[in-house]
């Protein structure tokens, strides 16, 4: 059913899916999904938790790999990620941005895998504050800039908005990079 559901996704947009269409295409009948998602945003919420748990997977992989003392780096390596799976996994990200498709607040997963990915996020920037390479002493503030920055850079990605820039698909994803890694610069003291 969920595969049913993003291929759906996929083809008509995540406002588009049903879920008797998504079991018609499993082979079940119309009336049988409803018994494990008693409507579309509990299908759609069942997506965007497998999906959210993938999404933070490869962004602490990501983390792992820079130096621990490098806050910076590690918050840099937070959006970098975000970015590299928002663009190559467009329809889930499409699905866990929009939360009119899901059930946000009725779901444990959701909420404790976005945690995580904002405790990555605070940790690297109270590190960073800490040892006076952050130009800003709101760290809420640098946190929702950051997100807002990468969020945007991959919704623009995914829109189709960089073709205004001359921007094509082989270098958005490095052009969405540097542009990131030109606000982590502004952001530090270095």
């Amino acid at each position: 059913m969920i595969k049913a559901a993003v291929q759906l996704a996929e083809e008509g947009g995540p406002e588009n899916v049903s879920v008797r269409e998504a079991a018609k295409r499993v082979g079940v009948s119309p009336g049988a999904p409803f018994r494990h998602f008693a409507s579309k945003t509990a299908l759609m919420t069942a997506i965007a938790e497998e999906a959210t748990s993938r999404f933070l997977a490869e962004i602490a992989s990501a983390v792992r790999e820079v130096a621990v003392d490098d806050p910076m780096g590690r918050f840099a390596a937070v959006g970098v990620a975000y970015l590299r799976w928002a663009i190559r996994n467009p329809t889930h990200f499409q699905i866990i941005s929009n939360r009119s498709l899901i059930d946000w607040d009725g779901s444990a997963s959701l909420q404790r895998d976005n945690a995580a990915i904002r405790a990555l996020m605070e940790e690297a920037l109270t590190e960073a504050q800490r040892r006076g390479l952050l130009a800003s002493n709101d760290l809420a503030e640098a946190q929702i800039a950051g997100r807002a920055l990468v969020y945007g850079l991959a919704r623009m990605h995914i829109d189709g908005h960089f073709a205004q820039w001359r921007v094509d698909g082989e270098t958005a994803e490095r052009t969405a990079q540097n542009v990131l890694k030109h606000f982590t610069t502004l952001m530090g003291n270095r």
